[in-house]
């Protein structure tokens, strides 16, 4: 069996009872980097064997991964925050545990796109989820395709591209779309930064950035 069990994704002490128990009772946890998840684990007191599982590894050893689980074996995966899948690895275990009959529960749990877009102000019945951006082949092609997109759009950054992506997002989308950058979210420097794609590129021009990024824009009216 196959537990994917989503992570905080910045404080601690957003993780479920039930997280904490499925993660006691499984054989092995599979989490991207070790370092990070054992801090996690130490924190609610979580002693299993922890194993690598990430983009760099996972076609190397999803087949042997199967095989384990077909044998009987328990897992668990996690990655270093937020939701398996979302943006993170989990797709191609998933599929595999699928074709071969093995059971898959995924756990409800933290997700950085959910509040980023409820805290928006920008309209949250319908949207679309884009993780993030190509960064090359395919990136203009993409914004051209978001800029004519009437739901609300949602993507993730990372700070040391904030700028530069605001200032892409202004030349496809215009000056005067609506959109809401979030970083840090749940920390105790959570910020929200709503406006104009111009007024948000102002304002973070001019202070350095910290954190993960998830920029919400409106759609086009």
């Amino acid at each position: 069996m196959l537990y994917i069990v989503p992570t905080p994704i910045g404080n601690l002490k957003d993780f479920t009872y039930r997280a904490v128990e499925v993660l006691q009772g499984v054989d092995v946890i599979f989490c991207e980097d070790t370092r990070t998840s054992k801090r996690l684990l130490d924190y609610y007191e979580i002693n299993k064997p922890l194993s690598p599982y990430h983009r760099f590894n996972e076609h190397k050893i999803v087949t042997h991964i199967v095989e384990q689980m077909k044998a009987g074996k328990v897992f668990a995966l996690i990655t270093d925050a937020g939701t398996p899948g979302i943006s993170d690895p989990a797709f191609l275990l998933v599929r595999e545990c699928v074709k071969e009959n093995i059971i898959v529960e995924c756990l409800p749990g933290a997700t950085a796109f959910v509040p980023a877009l409820v805290n928006s102000a920008l309209p949250a019945s319908s949207f679309v989820f884009e993780g993030f951006l190509p960064p090359k082949k395919g990136r203009q092609t993409k914004l051209k395709q978001l800029a004519e997109e009437e739901r609300t759009i949602i993507i993730y950054e990372s700070p040391l591209r904030l700028v530069k992506t605001l200032e892409e997002l202004i030349i496809y989308f215009g000056n005067e779309r609506q959109c809401c950058v979030s970083r840090e979210l749940t920390k105790m420097f959570e910020e929200n930064k709503r406006g104009t794609l111009k007024e948000v590129t102002d304002y973070f021009s001019q202070k350095g950035v910290k954190g993960e990024i998830v920029i919400v824009i409106a759609g086009k009216e």
